[in-house]
């Protein structure tokens, strides 16, 4: 029998200086079985980073063809698609070909040099897409903030990024990935 998705509920408030974005937003996100809490909490902070009353996280993360994450327009279009990890450069090139602007927040320590320079030729095609790393260390803590009901802080300001949920605070440093 397969497993379930787990349902990870988050009270997340925002206040992002940079964008002068300031929400409260009630999420719900389904966790499938093989997703590690360092992935989930990825995509909880890539939600942060892009928030919008117009950016949703998909409702069926099997769903090859879709965004795991996105911001539509009124006519369905997609302005923005967010990725996770170190997906495979054809599954980049429908995101690009599909979307507005693509964002990557990948993660995974060493492994992802070598992705990026593996698959740098094809990348520096895409216009619209930019790239990002989630540093190891600050993956795994922000994983430590997990938890099946959560009730999270972020604060952007100048480019630097807390995650807080009251008792414990997480710095994150993003880096920006370049093709050369």
């Amino acid at each position: 029998m397969a497993q379930r998705s787990s349902v990870v509920k988050a009270q997340l408030q925002i206040a992002d200086m940079d964008r002068h974005y300031y929400q409260d937003h009630s999420l719900t996100l389904a966790q499938h079985p093989s997703e590690t809490e360092q992935r989930l909490m990825v995509r909880l902070l890539a939600f942060a980073l892009n928030a919008s009353e117009q950016l949703q996280f998909s409702s069926n993360l099997s769903d090859e063809g879709e965004p795991e994450l996105s911001e539509k327009n009124l006519h369905g279009g997609i302005e923005l698609w967010v990725a996770f990890g170190q997906p495979d450069e054809k599954w980049l090139r429908k995101a690009c070909q599909r979307a507005e602007r693509v964002k990557l927040y990948a993660y995974g320590g060493r492994a992802v040099p070598i992705w990026l320079q593996q698959n740098a030729k094809e990348l520096k095609r895409f216009d619209n897409l930019e790239l990002w790393e989630v540093p190891e260390q600050d993956a795994q803590a922000l994983a430590g903030l997990c938890g099946r009901s959560m009730q999270l802080q972020c604060t952007i300001n100048e480019g630097q990024i807390w995650l807080s949920d009251g008792g414990t605070s997480v710095q994150v440093e993003l880096n920006r990935l370049s093709v050369v």
